[in-house]
């Protein structure tokens, strides 16, 4: 982050303002699900933000959050990380099989499993160091072949090779459904995708759509332009 982004980060009282507007709409969105509100955690997305907006965050009570890169969020969290023990960093974007050694060190959720190769080399890491993020497999839902993620009718196969054969604790899937098409009809292929193979764990639903994930069954949900703003 340079300076000019940093002047462009909202003040604390924006921030604090959007999480609190954002908390009741998640909580509105479940009432109308029959959910309870507390089902729902919401992973605060703070790519492209710097400390100071995280600082921000940490400050009105947001403690999880997701960042894309590796190499990004390792300039912004291990202070964090040491400053705040209950803060948890989700990594929800596609991981290259060279940064999982830094993925494995830093992240206590990693929500992109989505082939062989990478379940293997994060299998290698976690027996080395004993460091054991959860895990969840990321479905291209749409089958859209620009996105990352394995094929729906390939999450079997994978979650047996990643939970089975090489002892991850994967505990839920993840996806983006397509953009400009009605997400509720993908939110609930991936709840029974979820519901199917017994896991727990359902993160779907950004900030322009994340009252259909959860009326779906999204048990977390991604928000980063509806707490930070634009980019």
């Amino acid at each position: 982050m340079n300076d000019a982004d940093l002047a462009m980060e909202p003040d604390d009282d924006a921030i604090a303002a959007r999480l609190n507007a954002v908390q009741e709409k998640i909580g509105k969105a479940a009432v109308a699900a029959g959910r309870d509100p507390r089902s729902v955690a919401l992973v605060a997305v703070s790519k492209t933000h710097g400390i100071r907006a995280i600082r921000q965050a940490l400050a009105a009570g947001q403690r999880v959050f997701g960042e894309n890169r590796v190499q990004e969020a390792m300039t912004k969290f291990p202070q964090l990380k040491a400053e705040f023990p209950d803060l948890i960093l989700h990594l929800i974007g596609p991981l290259q099989t060279n940064k999982v050694k830094d993925a494995v060190a830093l992240f206590d959720v990693i929500e992109t499993v989505d082939r062989p190769k990478l379940a293997e080399k994060l299998a290698e890491e976690v027996h080395r160091t004993g460091r054991r993020p959860r895990f969840y497999i990321q479905v291209n839902i749409g089958n859209e072949p620009q996105k990352a993620g394995v094929a729906p009718h390939d999450v079997s196969a994978l979650l047996a090779l990643s939970r089975d054969d090489y002892r991850l604790p994967v505990v839920g899937l993840m996806c983006i459904p397509p953009a400009g098409q009605d997400p509720s009809f993908y939110f609930t292929q991936m709840a029974a995708l979820a519901n199917t193979h017994q896991l727990p764990i359902l993160s779907q639903g950004m900030s322009g759509d994340y009252p259909a994930a959860i009326a779906a069954g999204a048990t977390h949900v991604r928000l980063g332009t509806a707490i930070f703003g634009a980019r």
